[in-house]
């Protein structure tokens, strides 16, 4: 499964890069500490049953608060013919120590 650092998806973020930024945390998560781009939120426990609001096309990034559901999130989605996948190593928590300090780490 592949990974992706916080200053790679800022970078990504910066040039407007095309892709999907997917949040498996639950929503309540948002308002402890979120990074300012579109994305898509879809819990972890849902995501199987809401696979097709996502693109197969599509290159998606999942992050979750520390980078173990994002990764399972991955799997779940390369399991069901997706191929353009990574995780945010470190999750959330990552890019509020390395890229926004301002965010809070939980």
């Amino acid at each position: 499964m592949k990974e992706i650092t916080v200053e790679e998806l800022k970078q990504k973020i910066d040039n407007e890069d095309s892709f999907t930024l997917l949040d498996v945390r639950d929503a309540h998560e948002l308002f402890i500490s979120d990074i300012d781009s579109e994305k898509i939120n879809i819990p972890y426990d849902d995501l199987k049953s809401r696979l097709g609001e996502l693109s197969k096309e599509s290159e998606i990034i999942a992050m979750c608060r520390s980078g173990n559901s994002s990764a399972d999130a991955c799997n779940l989605l390369v399991d069901n013919g997706f191929t353009r996948v990574a995780s945010l190593k470190g999750g959330i928590n990552e890019w509020a120590s390395r890229i926004d300090p301002s965010l809070s780490i939980y």
